[in-house]
């Protein structure tokens, strides 16, 4: 008889026969020291302790739902076409995949080749492979009506990316979208397709009906406009900032004229509603994202070259179309410098706080601020102003070493000094209480009619 065993030492493996019989056994000598004699089973489970093998990673997910594509359309009681389902299986052999819930299938295949569909909530079909498969379902959507308008609904799905190709068989019609938007739309020999996309796990909702005739496009534009102004008169430069909102009474506006005084260069249009703007030799024309029947407001900024001082011919943007014509302008004098004289036509004077934001949020002791009158946009309208600017002066500053004063206090706290060219200069309230604290001077400015004292 044979037997083996494995005589380990030091990474060494050596294989040892040995034969037994009956009446004869051959006695085995003693290992010499470090030597350890272990059956192979042994072994193997001691190696298997020691270099465990990795398990082989299973999957929780059998199979994804990647992509739904449905391409239908419309006939005269129901939505019939196909729904396109993009698998993508995670394990070898047979999975299970269920159907969106709620779609009435009727046959099912399989890159192109029959499956069958197995019945249950919800039905489902068996891929055999893994890998990515395409499951294309025949499929029928129930269509509801409703006020004169024609709807239907898909059921909500786990894939991210949800594409809907819909055709109805006539043209001139409105589609409306719930849980997704619309994506392209074509009109073309007597039919109307839209393509839609969807959101994961919502229905997708689509509601069509005939469009109404909107008569408001053939109508002439007529609309009001609101022009707020703000100049700021610089000594170089002058900035103009304008706010505009215009009201459609009829009709539809694409986009708006805004004229502009020779000399004034647009820096910037802004407005949520502005698509873009073009200054050319007939105005400002500012082009609109979508056409209004309502409102729309943007802000105009630019800068003008008018004369340093003297008198300034103020620019005023206007709106021509406006059948009437309102809002306000405010003048500013930047830097050293005040209004004297002001001349106006169809302007009537008002306070910067009622004219805006643009406006409100200034205060300049050397503004001032008109409203317009309600009339047309063509209507004439000047403004000119007269600006005196100051030239600053030296100013001569005393250190005083000694100063005696002599002061006159009143039973309610405030008191007079008078002392050598000082007349009456009133100086802080002084408590009831306790003696007055002496003033301390701080400058003094002389000129050829008076001569002046900061104290403290």
């Amino acid at each position: 008889m044979c037997r083996t065993r494995v005589l380990a030492s030091l990474g060494l493996v050596v294989l040892i026969c040995y034969t037994s019989g009956t009446g004869l056994r051959a006695q085995t000598p003693s290992p010499p020291e470090g030597w350890v004699v272990l059956p192979v089973d042994e072994y193997r489970a001691l190696r298997d302790r020691t270099l465990p093998t990795l398990p082989t990673p299973s999957s929780a997910i059998d199979a994804t739902l990647t992509r739904v594509d449905y391409d239908l359309r419309v006939g005269p009681e129901s939505v019939a076409g196909t729904a396109s389902l993009t698998i993508d299986v995670l394990r070898n052999g047979w999975v299970k995949v269920p159907i969106p819930a709620g779609l009435m299938a009727r046959e099912a295949r399989v890159d192109g080749l029959p499956v069958s569909l197995v019945e249950g909530t919800p039905p489902y079909v068996l891929l055999p492979r893994a890998g990515r498969s395409i499951v294309t379902l025949d499929i029928a959507v129930p269509l509801t009506a409703a006020a004169g308008a024609d709807s239907i609904s898909l059921p909500a799905s786990s894939a991210p990316m949800v594409r809907a190709a819909l055709l109805v068989p006539r043209t001139g019609i409105d589609l409306v979208v719930s849980g997704g938007f619309t994506a392209s739309r074509d009109e073309a020999n007597a039919e109307s397709r839209w393509t839609i996309v969807g959101r994961p796990n919502q229905p997708l909702a689509l509601s069509w009906k005939r469009k109404l005739d909107d008569r408001r496009t053939e109508q002439p534009l007529r609309m009001r406009a609101r022009v707020t102004e703000l100049v700021g008169l610089g000594e170089e430069t002058s900035s103009v900032t304008a706010s505009i909102r215009i009201d459609v009474q009829q009709g539809v506006a694409r986009d708006v004229l805004v004229a502009v005084p020779p000399g004034i260069a647009v820096n910037q249009v802004n407005g949520p509603t502005i698509a873009d703007w073009n200054a050319g030799p007939d105005g400002l024309r500012v082009t609109l994202l979508e056409p209004t029947t309502t409102d729309a407001s943007f802000v105009v900024t630019g800068e003008s070259r008018v004369p340093r001082d003297g008198s300034v011919v103020i620019p005023l943007i206007r709106v021509p179309a406006a059948e009437r014509e309102t809002g306000g302008i405010a003048v500013d004098v930047v830097g050293a410098g005040e209004i004297a004289s002001r001349q106006s036509r169809n302007l009537e004077p008002g306070d910067p706080s009622e004219l805006g934001d643009i406006v409100a949020g200034r205060e300049s002791p050397s503004m001032i601020a008109f409203r317009l009158r309600p009339l047309a946009g063509t209507e004439e309208r000047t403004l000119s102003v007269a600006v005196v600017r100051y030239t600053p002066q030296a100013v001569l500053v005393a250190n005083v070493e000694e100063a005696r004063y002599r002061a006159l206090a009143s039973d309610d706290g405030r008191f007079a000094i008078i002392s050598g060219a000082f007349s009456k200069s009133p100086c802080r309230r002084t408590p009831r209480s306790g003696v007055p604290r002496l003033p301390t001077v701080l400058s003094v400015q002389e000129s050829p009619n008076a001569t002046r004292c900061s104290c403290r």
